[in-house]
């Protein structure tokens, strides 16, 4: 086997060498205690409080051509009367620029109703506070929005439309530089007021963002077209994000991002997006690491999931990621399965990191950890990414099984892959700097891998 900076290894190199390496595993630590902490974690998550007060639209003298006026004006009813559901009824209704929603209000989406939201972004301002990739700034909208609130929720079975037709669509090949203005400001620690990007500038907003929040219930409705990132928790303590119907395939459509939050389920919901389904973060670069906000205990359950990655981790995660577990998922098929990513320019550590129970049909990648991500500010944070276990895992066609990069000196640590079978694989693993990786029963086309490894 010729000896290179990146370590691949064949099929035939795993049979030479699993008898010896087996002998380097004498056993495994139980992960019960790990699951117990996660049913713990299910039980802390507090739902928000909202009084049983209806507010009907329509009572508001909605017009179906533009609904937005009487919706607000019902929020600010119901807000004034300290709280209720705003309810959306059957038929297609538009919005003509954003839903800004209050505390203790519930904006419901009833079965049979559309909201579609206008296409022009103008109608998207005034600017708001956002985080935009890990950074915050003040930019267009989302379209679904709301800031520094308690006990808020958006619920139903009726759907919300971003809108085919957008002109914010376009502008992912327009974003480039305000990309790079943005990413250049938050790295040199400009007030935030500084970092305006709204007329004039090409940074999409997500589809629905909460800011700064405690308790919140997303549940129940369809989400398509959406510009940008569709559901994004950012600053969010305790969050449910259940029964979702999200297929969006946009660019950068991740189902659902939590972001620098605390205490999230993540449950019974069915992604098919044009990025990650489910993704953890917590703010990029120095700005991500000035706020300093991890997002922690999160369990992510029973979800059905499709798109062109799976589940991941970054690459905007600099105020670190903890105490994370996802459980009894199913993921579909795309680019890879599970992708974790940093670079760089990022710092913070991503550790205790749970998996287990996944039926995986196929992809291109099935482990992929890209450490090396490309970065734009040639920075000298590295990322730790440590104690991560993979168990109990049935996968039925994948190119590659394992691809690791890590950066020299900081190498991927202590990941267990145990009990999960692979029926076919085309390739195998390519690592470069991983160090403490076991195989404790892995079947990959019928042959058994059992051992530690260092590569470094």
């Amino acid at each position: 086997m010729t000896i290179n900076p990146l370590f691949r290894w064949g099929l035939a190199a795993v049979l030479a060498t699993s008898a010896s390496l087996s002998q380097a595993l004498d056993s495994h630590d139980d992960t019960q205690a790990d699951w117990n902490k996660a049913s713990e974690i299910v039980q802390a998550v507090q739902p928000p409080n909202i009084p049983n007060r209806d507010y009907l639209i329509t009572d508001f003298d909605a017009k179906r051509s533009d609904a937005r006026p009487a919706i607000m004006a019902a929020i600010e009813q119901a807000s004034a009367d300290g709280g209720g559901r705003v309810i959306i009824p059957e038929g297609k209704w538009e919005s003509h620029g954003p839903i800004h929603l209050k505390s203790r209000i519930n904006l419901h989406i009833s079965e049979g109703a559309t909201l579609l939201f206008s296409p022009e972004p103008e109608d998207y301002l005034p600017a708001v506070l956002t985080r935009w990739e890990g950074t915050e700034m003040y930019g267009y909208s989302p379209l679904i929005y709301a800031y520094q609130v308690q006990d808020v929720a958006v619920t139903g079975k009726g759907t919300l439309d971003g809108n085919e037709d957008s002109e914010f669509h376009p502008w992912y090949d327009k974003q480039r530089p305000d990309m790079d203005a943005l990413r250049a400001m938050g790295a040199a620690g400009n007030p935030v007021e500084e970092r305006q990007f709204a007329e004039g500038h090409f940074l999409r907003p997500s589809m629905l963002q909460i800011v700064d929040a405690q308790r919140v219930l997303l549940e129940d409705y369809t989400i398509k077209n959406s510009p940008f990132w569709i559901n994004h928790l950012v600053y969010t303590d305790h969050a449910i994000v259940r029964g979702l119907k999200v297929d969006s395939m946009f660019p950068n459509n991740d189902g659902i991002d939590v972001d620098s939050s605390r205490y999230v389920i993540v449950e019974n919901n069915f992604f098919r997006t044009g990025d990650d389904s489910v993704v953890i973060k917590s703010g990029r670069d120095y700005d991500g690491r000035q706020v300093g906000r991890p997002s922690e205990y999160v369990v992510v359950r029973n979800n059905d999931m499709g798109g062109e990655d799976g589940i991941a981790l970054g690459s905007e995660m600099s105020g670190g990621i903890r105490h994370v577990y996802f459980t009894d998922n199913i993921l579909r098929s795309g680019k890879a399965a599970v992708r974790f990513k940093a670079n760089l320019d990022r710092g913070g550590v991503a550790e205790h990191i749970r998996v287990r129970n996944m039926t995986i049909e196929s992809f291109d990648q099935l482990f992929w950890f890209q450490l090396n991500y490309p970065g734009e500010l040639g920075g000298n944070y590295p990322t730790v990414y440590r104690d991560l276990v993979f168990e109990d895992i049935t996968v039925e066609s994948t190119g590659s099984v394992l691809e690791v990069y890590a950066p020299e000196g900081y190498p991927l640590q202590d990941v267990t892959l145990r009990n999960i079978t692979i029926k076919k694989a085309d390739d195998l693993f390519v690592l470069d700097n991983v160090q403490n990786l076991v195989f404790d029963n892995v079947k990959i086309n019928g042959n058994r891998v059992n051992g530690q490894l260092d590569w470094k």
